[in-house]
């Protein structure tokens, strides 16, 4: 737990990014959870997932847009690997993740109504090429924003999905509003530092709230996207799909790039639907860093290369 909260605090320290950027060891952690840095790379994992019976949901990342310009270049790579995706015959397998903060959310009383409108071009590019957006869900400040910008794409782009997360103790209600039909909602564990007036702290507490609230995504009218690594919930989420006659098809499962491959195979031979989350891009430290809070390994190896480095 403290080494999490330290990763998770580094997240956002420029000094130990500029250190993690120019250390030997990063390049090959980071080809681990990241696709590359252009379209071209991610286009090609999803082409490879694809190839594997899997899908995709491909994330450009960048999360700490500070102007208007950045936002808008943020857009406009979101066009181009749409374009890309749709001219490979690929957005029949993937869709793309939409962080809000990359595309404007953050850039003062302006930020909602910036991504709102970059929110939008993103969406009506995506359904021209045959394929959807789900909005990223960010730590519990933008969480209003997030489902505020999410109604009103809904009202011209329905398909949009949305994000919860179950640490935050409001998601059991959050999951009660979206689960009505043509909803479709990624429910994964949340992975920013939060404080325990807002998230629950324990990972026994987090577990069984992630449980409740598949439960009502499960019972509901929605379209379930279960994003998680646990071999628990995913044997749960199985047996709540049987108890509420759920056909394969009507919910799918999510997964890290890079994490647990073969059972993302497995689980896809079996006739599941399963996405894979495909991030690409130069600006990884931030998604690295949270990788490497949720994978304790990963991690140890990890300050174990900064605290020898020479």
């Amino acid at each position: 737990m403290v080494l999490r909260q330290a990763l998770l605090t580094g997240a956002r320290s420029r000094r130990l990014r500029k250190l993690v950027s120019t250390m030997p060891v990063s390049s090959a952690i980071v080809a681990r959870y990241v696709a590359g840095e252009t379209a071209d790379e991610a286009v090609e994992a999803a082409r490879r997932l694809l190839t594997d019976g899997l899908q995709s949901s491909i994330d450009y990342l960048g999360e700490d847009t500070r102007d208007r310009d950045q936002a808008t270049r943020a857009t406009q790579a979101y066009l181009i690997l749409l374009d890309r995706l749709h001219r490979a015959g690929l957005t029949r397998g993937a869709e793309i993740s939409v962080k809000l903060s990359a595309v404007g959310r953050a850039l003062g009383s302006d930020g909602e109504k910036i991504a709102l409108d970059n929110a939008r071009s993103i969406a009506d590019a995506a359904k021209d090429a045959g394929t959807t957006v789900t909005l990223d869900m960010e730590d519990h400040a933008s969480v209003e924003t997030t489902l505020s910008i999410l109604h009103e794409l809904r009202r011209d782009f329905p398909e949009t999905g949305a994000v919860l997360q179950a640490y935050l103790h409001r998601t059991e209600a959050d999951c009660r509003d979206l689960a009505h039909e043509g909803s479709r909602v990624r429910l994964c564990k949340g992975a920013y530092n939060e404080s325990a007036s807002v998230a629950y702290q324990k990972t026994g507490d987090v577990d069984r709230s992630y449980v409740r609230c598949l439960k009502i995504l499960m019972a509901g009218q929605g379209y379930p996207m279960i994003a998680t690594h646990d071999p628990r919930l995913i044997e749960i989420a199985g047996a709540l799909a049987m108890r509420h006659d759920r056909s394969r098809g009507s919910y799918e499962y999510q997964m890290l790039y890079g994490i647990r491959p073969q059972e993302q195979r497995r689980l896809a031979d079996l006739g599941d639907t399963v996405r894979v989350y495909v991030p690409y891009g130069d600006e990884w430290y931030a998604y690295l860093m949270r990788r490497m809070a949720e994978r304790p390994a990963n991690a140890a190896f990890f300050v174990r290369s900064l605290l020898t480095r020479t």
